[in-house]
């Protein structure tokens, strides 16, 4: 089996363009800017655009913005053929300064440590959105959301469709629902071409909620099964899904659910690692039937299923956490219930 042994290993297969990618950029037009750029996703992402861009012998520019706290990152995209633009996505000023582009990635968000500061977090996630979709109405918006818009459903369901009416669950998830509402109002007022990608939840080996599971089953510790479900697809094919998603932007916005097909048990999952580790599996919690799925259809019928199955991906986790292969320290918390983050 391919396993990938290293973060070197682990970003390049994380950036390496699908076949997909390369014939979806070479009939695209205009350049590409990646607005919030920073974070998890945003420098794999950014090196995926370059990379298929390169191959479709096309001159796009890949511009990256955030506020780059790293110029070990910084520098690094510039070598990969990345521009890099520092911004503070909440000082209108700034955002006014940035280049205009056809096709806008935006990235920019927050959810952890919500509950803290509120309003940092409703700030962050629908002022920035204003100034943004105020500066780029001319542009192409894929605009990065959450399944957390949804409400709660039954574990036998078939997770929650786009046509099903948002109901969030605590301030983060309605500051999530905000910020697509302001994406919805400027789509309608310019007729700019926009699409609300609901991600749930992307799995990079470094953190991801099938990692959460493994890491603590083989540290021996106990694993809450109050959301007895749900839903994970690897980062890469997330990756290659925000890309195509900029040729199926509209006005009106549209909605896409972007996850694997699969509805995954924690307790399956779970058991999984645990035989691999050959470790003693601890559950806590009262199993629940009810949990955030999302329902991709819509968008594997247009854009095809992940390239990465489920069972490979939990054998590259479970391969990566026995190994000691490094963590971000930042856990989906996806077993929690009441929106509280």
């Amino acid at each position: 089996m391919d396993f990938i042994e290293s973060e070197e290993h682990l970003e390049d297969r994380l950036a390496t363009p699908s076949s997909a990618d390369c014939e979806m950029v070479r009939r695209l037009e205009g350049d590409v800017v990646i607005l919030g750029a920073g974070g998890k996703m945003g420098p794999s992402l950014a090196r995926r655009i370059r990379r298929a861009a390169d191959a479709a012998g096309t001159h796009h520019k890949v511009i990256a913005v955030s506020r780059f706290s790293s110029a070990t990152l910084v520098n690094a995209l510039n070598r990969d053929g990345i521009d890099t633009i520092a911004c503070d996505l909440l000082n209108r000023y700034e955002v006014e300064k940035l280049p205009l582009c056809a096709n806008v990635l935006f990235l920019s968000g927050r959810k952890f440590g919500s509950t803290d500061r509120p309003d940092l977090t409703w700030a962050t996630n629908t002022i920035i959105p204003a100034y943004v979709a105020s500066h780029y109405g001319s542009s192409r918006i894929v605009a990065f959301s959450t399944g957390n818009v949804y409400p709660l459903v039954k574990v036998n369901s078939q997770g929650s469709a786009e046509t099903d009416a948002p109901d969030p669950i605590g301030e983060y998830a309605q500051s999530c629902l905000g910020r697509e509402r302001v994406f919805e109002y400027y789509s309608q007022e310019y007729g700019t071409p926009c699409l609300l990608f609901r991600l749930n939840y992307a799995v990079d080996l470094r953190y991801g909620v099938l990692v959460d599971i493994a890491r603590r089953v083989f540290a021996g510790q106990p694993v809450n099964l109050t959301v007895p479900a749900v839903n994970a697809i690897w980062q890469g094919d997330a990756n290659s899904y925000a890309l195509r998603c900029l040729e199926h932007c509209a006005s009106p916005a549209r909605a896409f659910n972007v996850t694997g097909p699969e509805i995954v048990s924690v307790r399956r999952a779970a058991e999984f690692f645990a035989g691999r580790f050959h470790r003693e599996l601890v559950f806590e919690g009262r199993e629940g039937d009810r949990a955030f799925l999302g329902n991709a259809s819509l968008c594997h019928s247009l854009l095809g299923l992940p390239e990465v199955a489920l069972d490979l991906l939990m054998q590259w986790v479970a391969h990566w956490v026995e190994r000691g292969g490094a963590n971000l320290g930042k856990p989906a918390k996806f077993d929690v219930v009441d929106g509280r983050y």
